[in-house]
This record gives C-alpha cells, structure tokens and sequence, in this order.
C-alpha cells in the first residue's frame, strides 16, 4: 500500500482547498487514502464499496456530511460512480442526521456500530440505505455481562433476537433499509461456528469473511431460513414514535439499552484509536514530503 499513501499525500500537499494547513492536510490525504484504496477494490470486485467518514466526527454532522460528499467527488473523479460507494457512518444520532442528508442527495450510507434496536429504527427512519448490526458483538456484551459459560441456544442469542427483531420491523412497517449483521461467534461454543449466521437465514445481506464461507459450502447440515417478509408483516411489533423518533426519543431509548450504549462506546474508541495510528503515520509522511 506503500504508493497508495505516498499518492494520497502528495494529492493532499498539492491541494488548494487544505490552504496549506497541516490538520487540513493529512485528514484530506487519509480520505484519499481511503478512496484510493476503495478504487482499487472495485476495479476487482463487483457491488458496492464501503468508505469511511473519520469516525472522530461521530458528532458532528456538518462535517460527517462535508466529508461523504468529499468523498464520493473523489471516488467519481478516478472513475467509480456514487450508485457503488457506501459511505459508512457511525450510528450515533448525529451519524443518522448526517446520513439522512446525504441519502436525499443520492449518496448511499452504511450505518455501523449498530447494537441496539432504537439505533436501527432511528437509521430506517431516516431513510439510511443499509445498517451493520454487529451480532456476535450483541451476544458477548449479555454473556459478559451475566457471567455466562456455557452454550447459548442460536434461538435465544441476544445478537440473533435483535437481527430477526430489525429485520421484522423494517417488513412489517415498509422501511427499504438492508439489514446486514455481521461479527460471528458460536452461540453454542467451539465447532459451533455457523450457528447465528443460520439462525439468521433469510436476512437481507450479511457480512461473512471467508472462513466461515468455506464452512458454510462444506456443511451438509439442513437449513431452513428463519426470515421471511410474509411472517415479518404479521409480526407484533408496533411503529416506535408513529414513524419519526426525534433526537430525544432517540438518546432516552438509547441510553435505556446499556448494551447498545456502551458497545457504541467502546467501537467508536476503538475505530478513534485505530485514526490515530493512521494520522500520526500520514503526519510524518506529510512532514518530509512538505517542501
């Protein structure tokens, strides 16, 4: 990736709209860096690509939506049409305000860290093209929680109910939000590796690496999906604040789900900590690449 950066920075030093600040620099570079990258993917792969707003604007929507635009410029400018980037957004209610805007200018968001329910409403609400609930994530905060050991059955992991929950919702009340889930475990311990992933068939995407692919072809154990549209508008589930939850129906919700909470804590610290790794290595390369 080495001349993917040393591009990305010498795009960014060679800019006008940086005015030759250093912090206007590198985040302009790490954003290319990205586009770079994601360009490079979709000249393989078909569908779409995904691409990340710095995470350290999780509360600030006029940024958040001045970068996704930023972005999707670039990505048009190597050639790679908007109809194929994502832009991934963290689902904090500035995140889903930000989406919303860009959503009726056309650009496609990914709305990620999503471990509650009131999220993913918020998200469908607000018209967000796709959400990434992190299941496995879900199930580890419960089993973390309670002290739990042993197995879980695929029907009562945390991260599963939640998933078909979303899911059900978004049928039942018309919503064209994909639901995506991602991040696996085995809610009923080693050898158990497919077991939310089937739990959740029927889904309307997932996010599944590799290896669980291969297990997947190799499996000869019955499968019968769990998620259907027809069973989902028959669901029970009632319309959350007749349709449009407002900033503060949102952090009340919010804050009543404490996994969703402190697992939106903990991913975003964690992507802000990873940035910065990213931002000291684009500063030393702008430093000596600056004339």
């Amino acid at each position: 990736y080495a001349k993917m950066v040393d591009d990305a920075v010498a795009f960014a030093l060679a800019s006008d709209e940086t005015n030759g600040e250093e912090d206007a620099i590198v985040a302009l570079a790490i954003d290319r860096l990205a586009v770079n990258l994601g360009a490079s993917i979709a000249s393989i792969v078909k569908g779409y690509i995904s691409t990340e707003v710095n995470p350290k604007l999780a509360f600030d929507v006029d940024s958040s939506i001045s970068r996704g635009r930023r972005i999707i410029a670039m990505y048009e400018e190597l050639g790679v049409s908007k109809e194929r980037v994502l832009i991934k957004l963290p689902a904090t209610w500035e995140g889903i305000v930000a989406a919303e805007t860009l959503e009726q200018e056309g650009i496609q968001c990914n709305l990620t860290l999503i471990f509650s329910f009131a999220q993913a409403v918020a998200c469908a609400q607000r018209g967000a093209h796709l959400i990434s609930p992190f299941t496995g994530r879900v199930l580890d905060w419960h089993k973390n929680k309670q002290g739990r050991t042993g197995p879980t059955e695929p029907d009562d992991d945390e991260g599963v109910v939640l998933c078909r929950k979303i899911y059900n919702y978004y049928k039942k009340f018309g919503h064209d939000t994909i639901c995506m889930p991602a991040s696996w475990r085995p809610s009923r311990g080693a050898g158990y590796d497919l077991d939310e992933i089937l739990a959740l068939g029927g889904s309307d995407r997932m996010t599944i690496p590799a290896p669980l692919l291969e297990k997947l072809e190799g499996s000869d154990e019955e499968f019968s999906p769990s998620l259907d549209i027809e069973s989902a508008k028959q669901c029970d589930l009632e319309e959350v604040a007749n349709g449009c939850m407002d900033e503060k129906a949102f952090r009340y919700a919010l804050n009543a789900d404490v996994c969703g909470t402190e697992k939106l804590t903990e991913g975003l610290n964690a992507f802000i900590a990873e940035t910065d790794k990213l931002e000291e290595a684009i500063i030393s390369k702008v430093r000596s690449a600056a004339p």
